[in-house]
């Protein structure tokens, strides 16, 4: 007798012991910053089966963002949130989305949903950028993940009680104190990819309710891998 269980249902049949079901249905995940780890990022929650995200991002697609962030040639032009929308709808056609074509702003915070936990994701370039959406979300994420990069360096920050944290506004130096790189030097698609995986596997230790790691580094040039302190749950 054939199976007559909808294909779809199974769709997440081998993650369920590694991804708890029931407490991902209870998070909406906002991913502020969609280039090259955020992007990864969205991709890899419209997979795992995030149900509701938002997309907050100003840009569009210009041809240096296709080898490093994974765009499309056809999305060429077309707003960054758009595009990755699109793909996220093809990843997984029951997930609801936002796409916002915008700057992130204080104001931003007051027009969310709150009605699931708020999972922040930072996926932006700039420290001040990172100050402002951490005050504006602080006391309203459930969980907040930070990924910074800088060629094939990768610094993970990940706060499981930020109404509460210390450490986190520890990293927040002023913008004369950030390392400047070559712009042609920063991003490779590969490393965003690790980036969003090691973000995404701090969110899936939290839905188990096992301690995150406050801050995770790795240097895929040198081998190194560096564990911070661990964040309460």
């Amino acid at each position: 007798m054939p199976n007559s269980t909808p294909p779809l249902l199974e769709r997440d049949t081998r993650q369920r012991e590694i991804v708890p079901p029931d407490r991902l249905a209870d998070c909406h995940a906002l991913v502020i910053g969609v280039g090259a780890i955020g992007r990864q990022v969205a991709l890899q929650l419209a997979a795992l089966g995030m149900p509701r995200l938002t997309l907050v991002d100003p840009d569009d697609v210009r041809v240096e963002n296709l080898a490093p962030q994974g765009y499309l040639v056809e999305d060429l032009q077309a707003l960054k949130v758009e595009a990755t929308a699109t793909l996220c709808r093809r990843l997984n056609p029951a997930i609801q989305i936002t796409p916002l074509a915008e700057r992130f702003q204080r104001s931003s915070a007051r027009n969310l949903d709150l009605e699931l936990r708020l999972v922040v994701y930072t996926c932006v370039d700039r420290i001040v950028t990172r100050r402002l959406i951490w005050e504006a979300l602080r006391h309203r994420a459930a969980l907040f993940l930070d990924g910074r990069m800088s060629a094939e360096v990768i610094r993970v920050l990940a706060v499981a009680a930020p109404a509460a944290d210390r450490h986190y506004p520890q990293t927040l130096f002023n913008a004369d104190e950030a390392y400047a790189g070559s712009c042609t030097a920063r991003s490779t698609i590969y490393t965003a990819s690790i980036a969003a995986g090691l973000m995404l596997g701090q969110m899936t230790k939290w839905l188990r309710g096992l301690p995150v790691d406050a801050e995770v580094m790795l240097n895929l040039l040198a081998a190194e891998w560096t564990i911070g302190p661990i964040a309460s749950t």
